[in-house]
């Protein structure tokens, strides 16, 4: 949990005043993010910039202090977190204006440039947690109980010394810091390969239509009504990807030794032990949810019969998972009537939650619609601690676009309640509890959407949607979460991932989960490569989180929307906390303990539940022919 920068390239440059000038979109200014609230001016932002970078050489008066006093411990990390407070304000603002048009090279290398100040932070900092380590015993807590302004720093400096057995030397942790410009390139590689320079095929629909499948192609043809297209489309998209099993395997071999080589060099007895030991979950948390979820089996079988007997299917195979599991519901919300959905679904907060998210909305924190060059997808940004949380949305007034500004709004108050209430070394918050905020509100906008639906046709759309939304972000998460541990665990015993091997890791997981064997669902030879689809085996133990946090905000929003005693304000309470202490301790305190089957078998519970609505709505239909 240290909040220490650890960054790759060490490059510097100064980005013209003028970066960011572009031709004024069409989008009306009350639904674009106003980023003057960041910086008023392009010229404010550079300025801020080069100030920072010129602050940097002031640790070099600091190093071989930290011992000598309170005072001076207080100094240094006084100029540690302010310029780490700062640069969170900068790289903010690069990463939304670029974002803004994706074609304007100039904002591109503005944000490439502040990365790369990052890299330089990092490095210029790297000394920190190793100076502090070399002080005698009893050092640090004798300084925060002799000075008062050390208290912010507590948790930081308790959290190093915890990690002391993975603390490097100062020249090591060094040179582990600028080896940041070499070990990005399995996932540099992997994404080039995977975005850019596969040769993607395409093919003729039924309808006459020919369509190119890339990776986009790919997630939007899949889901086709008709069977025959859905074939197609995965046999020629996946036989693309087959034909590069050797070159994927390769990055992923490499990337998979990437994390062995920092986990032995940080003294970490596995891959999994270093990737979790940032936020200090326990082991039992990861590996719970995988036993848990191979015994909520039977439930994902469960609701992929109901699959099959909803679309018809009575030979059910890979390529049929992705069509909508109910009839569409031609359901229209224009950004105001989102806006106000979301805002009554909330309410189960309180009114000071929904009248920050009110307050977001009119004074433009989110930049709502898809416009030429715009980034795609969504995200919450809640680095400017000064300032506020923003939301970047491509809003398309259909139910998952009202779902998304739900789920990016739950991150931005998580943000902005934790910001409110602590000192900046402890505001940010762990990957570990960030999406239960997020899901914590798809759930309660769900409620809302149910409690008010007006057919069966409604209710069984919007049923339908949230029983593939535990599929996919629970179960197939989890499946990844067992890929990612089988694959690190063969390295470490000194095994190659040859393209060929992974393929039969995947294979073998994806069967079992989709029961197979069990006649359930059919899974063809050709998408068991889909492991070289996935760019989130790239990023080292992340994705059982969103697993995990489905879990536990499941949990959680049951609690608040059941009316129990205290839920709503340990939930809060849980949000405010920011990074005070460990996330898996904050859960804890909230009433999840994700170490016990508990909070999975609830989730389990839950998925039964949507099925068990959905099969009263199918008989009553039937009973009505």
């Amino acid at each position: 949990m240290a909040r220490i920068w650890v960054a790759g390239i060490v490059l510097g440059g100064v980005m013209s005043v003028t970066a960011f000038a572009q031709a004024p979109g069409k989008v009306p200014e009350a639904y674009r993010w106003n980023l003057n609230d960041l910086y008023a001016t392009p010229a404010a932002f550079d300025a801020a910039r080069q100030q920072f970078a010129g602050r940097l050489p002031e640790f070099d008066a600091h190093r071989g202090t930290l011992g000598r006093s309170p005072a001076a411990m207080q100094s240094a990390l006084d100029l540690y977190f302010g310029l780490a407070k700062e640069f969170g304000r900068i790289s903010s603002y690069a990463s939304m204006r670029s974002d803004e048009d994706t074609r304007v090279p100039e904002a591109l290398g503005a944000r490439q440039e502040v990365m790369q100040l990052g890299a330089q932070f990092a490095a210029a900092t790297s000394w920190i947690a190793p100076e502090v380590l070399a002080l005698p015993a009893g050092t640090v807590a004798g300084f925060i109980e002799q000075a008062p302004g050390l208290a912010p720093y507590r948790f930081f400096l308790e959290d190093i010394e915890r990690q002391r057995a993975h603390t490097l030397s100062q020249p090591e942790e060094k040179l582990l810091a600028e080896a940041g410009l070499v070990t990005p390139a399995p996932s540099t590689i992997y994404g080039v390969l995977a975005n850019a320079d596969v040769p993607f095929p395409e093919v003729t629909l039924s309808d006459g239509k020919k369509v190119r499948l890339d990776q986009a192609g790919y997630a939007k043809y899949r889901a086709l009504p008709n069977r025959a297209d859905r074939i197609i489309v995965f046999r020629e998209f996946w036989k693309t990807f087959k034909g590069y099993e050797r070159t994927f395997g390769t990055t992923l071999d490499a990337e998979v030794k990437r994390d062995l080589f920092y986990a032995r060099a940080r003294n970490y007895p596995s891959c999994l032990d270093a990737a979790i030991d940032g936020s200090n979950v326990p082991e039992a948390v990861y590996r719970t949810l995988i036993s848990e979820t191979n015994h909520a089996l039977p439930t994902l079988y469960r609701a992929f019969r109901l699959r099959a007997k909803l679309l018809g299917i009575p030979d059910l195979a890979y390529y049929d998972i992705y069509p909508p599991l109910v009839k569409h519901v031609d359901m229209s919300f224009p950004i105001a009537k989102g806006e106000a959905l979301v805002l009554e679904a909330l309410a189960p907060l309180g009114p000071e939650y929904v009248a920050t998210v009110r307050k977001g909305f009119a004074s433009r924190w989110m930049d709502v619609f898809p416009q030429p060059g715009k980034r795609s997808g969504a995200y919450s940004n809640g680095s400017a601690y000064d300032v506020h949380p923003y939301v970047l949305t491509n809003y398309n007034d259909d139910y998952e676009s009202v779902s998304t500004v739900a789920h990016e709004w739950g991150h931005a108050m998580h943000s902005y309640l934790a910001n409110q209430a602590q000192p900046y070394p402890t505001a940010d918050y762990s990957i570990f509890v960030a999406e239960v905020a997020s899901t914590f509100n798809e759930a309660l906008l769900l409620r809302r959407m149910l409690s008010q639906a007006a057919t069966d046709d409604e209710r069984l759309f919007l049923l339908g949607n949230y029983l593939e939304s535990l599929r996919g972000t629970f179960f197939r998460q989890a499946m990844f979460a067992e890929f990612e541990l089988a694959i690190h665990e063969a390295v470490e015993r000194g095994e190659a991932l040859t393209g060929a091997k992974l393929t039969k890791i995947y294979g073998e997981l994806l069967r079992r989960y989709h029961g197979s064997d069990q006649g359930v669902v059919r899974i063809p030879d050709e998408v068991t490569v889909e492991w070289a689809y996935i760019p989130h085996f790239y990023m080292d133990f992340y994705v059982y989180q969103y697993a995990t946090s489905l879990a536990a905000s499941t949990q959680l929003a049951r609690e608040v929307l059941d009316g129990q005693p205290g839920a709503r304000e340990r939930y809060l309470g849980l949000l405010k906390a920011g990074g005070s202490r460990y996330p898996y301790q904050l859960l804890k305190e909230a009433g999840v303990d994700l170490a016990t089957p508990a909070p999975y078998r609830a989730l389990e519970a839950q998925m039964n539940w949507a099925m068990d609505e959905i099969e009263k709505i199918v008989a009553k239909r039937d009973a009505a022919k």
